[in-house]
């Protein structure tokens, strides 16, 4: 990125709306691989876009074994699909992991010899791609954003604690994301839950982040708002049609934000959270957040209390407008039914105190460290867990 300051960059070409998904029959192509998983093969949005692709004169095929925080091994086992095929267009279908995997296979499908290590160096790590294919991103939950995103996030499980590892590439930028609500209308309400949280965070983490900008801020502090608002409406009627079209736009909006402002300290202690105990991100996002905001407010008060203010929360100052955030957050948390600290979500209080130092220094090294507000020691990063295991203020 020498030579510039600031830089904005999304997809070319985002559709969105109800009715969206069709925006597939206007596709070019001759062959497509679509990446994707049970579930979506279940609720018969895979057939759906089989028939759409195929109106588009493009021939198709499917793998469908990506499972939640998807495996090194899953990915290869996509690419040999794709080696097989041959396709011109790769289609990910679902969410967050679909779509991360998918873009993994893309970097394999095309540079077969580059290594897991050369694509997790940020930016420059990534070769040049679309020489054989483009990238189609299709979500299903409104959360992630990876449609319009340039990470890619995949699971190491051949360490302990297990470790998420991130490509940070423009070259993994989708070069179409298709947000047809129709997709997360199936989410079940603690899933919309999650993933609706990750928004609020998504956004909040990218307008305190040490590369916001003039062009980004507005876009946080808007779909920040937005998800605050109508995630409650999406919870308690998933059939609720303005409630999940907020919800997938505000998902996006985050999604232009991080992308080019990167996160903070919620996503890289929650990131360690998830891949060594299982807990969905968009929930260890929720629970992690109120903990790195105390943390954060001497460095970023007057930015929470901006948010707090979107949110409807007025204030005499800063740290009473953060304060303010922190228990809009709390009494959402409620509101959903997520655990407000980590003991609450069933994790073992012993193996957590085992691991805690591989934890911070996992969360140390996390590629949304460097972009936080405040700088932090493996101490602190350490009292941040501890306090969000057991409940405790971070003072």
């Amino acid at each position: 990125m020498s030579g510039y300051s600031k830089w904005f960059r999304v997809p070319r070409d985002i559709v969105f709306g109800w009715g969206s998904l069709e925006y597939l029959k206007e596709l070019e192509g001759k062959k497509a691989v679509i990446v994707t998983d049970k579930i979506m093969q279940q609720l018969g949005f895979v057939e759906k876009v089989k028939s759409y692709l195929a109106e588009a004169g493009i021939e198709s095929a499917v793998f469908d074994e990506v499972e939640p925080d998807p495996s090194r091994q899953t990915v290869m086992k996509g690419v040999k699909v794709m080696q097989q095929f041959q396709p011109d267009l790769i289609v990910g279908l679902g969410g967050g992991s679909a779509l991360d995997a998918g873009k993994a296979m893309w970097i394999f499908y095309e540079h077969p010899d580059v290594s897991w290590e050369q694509i997790f160096v940020p930016f420059t790590g990534v070769p040049k791609l679309r020489n054989k294919a483009r990238y189609v991103a299709i979500p299903s939950t409104s959360g992630t954003a990876t449609e319009v995103t340039l990470a890619a996030v995949i699971t190491n499980r051949d360490v302990q604690p297990n470790v998420k590892e991130f490509t940070l590439s423009y070259e993994v930028t989708p070069d179409i994301a298709i947000c047809d609500p129709e997709l997360p209308s199936t989410m079940p309400p603690v899933v919309t839950a999650n993933t609706g949280f990750d928004v609020i965070v998504h956004a909040v983490e990218a307008y305190v982040s040490v590369n916001a900008s003039d062009v980004t801020d507005p876009i946080a502090l808007s779909s920040a708002a937005m998800a605050y608002k109508w995630l409650p409406l999406a919870f308690a009627n998933g059939n609720n049609k303005e409630a999940r079209e907020k919800m997938h736009t505000a998902s996006l909006m985050a999604g232009f934000t991080f992308t080019n402002t990167a996160l903070g300290l919620v996503h890289s202690t929650a990131h360690q959270i998830g891949a060594e105990y299982g807990v969905p991100h968009g929930r260890a996002n929720a629970m992690m957040l109120p903990y790195v905001v105390q943390y954060n407010t001497p460095a970023a008060a007057a930015r929470y209390a901006n948010v707090a203010r979107a949110f409807g929360f007025e204030s005499t100052d800063t740290y009473e407008g953060t304060a303010k955030f922190i228990k809009a957050i709390r009494d959402l948390q409620k509101v959903l039914g997520i655990p407000t600290c980590l003991k609450d979500a069933g994790i073992d209080e012993e193996d957590f105190l085992k691991k805690i130092d591989m934890l911070a220094q996992n969360a140390m090294n996390d590629g949304s460290t460097p972009t936080n507000p405040r700088v932090p020691t493996l101490e602190e990063i350490k009292k941040i867990f501890l306090c969000a295991y057991y409940g405790n203020d971070v003072l």
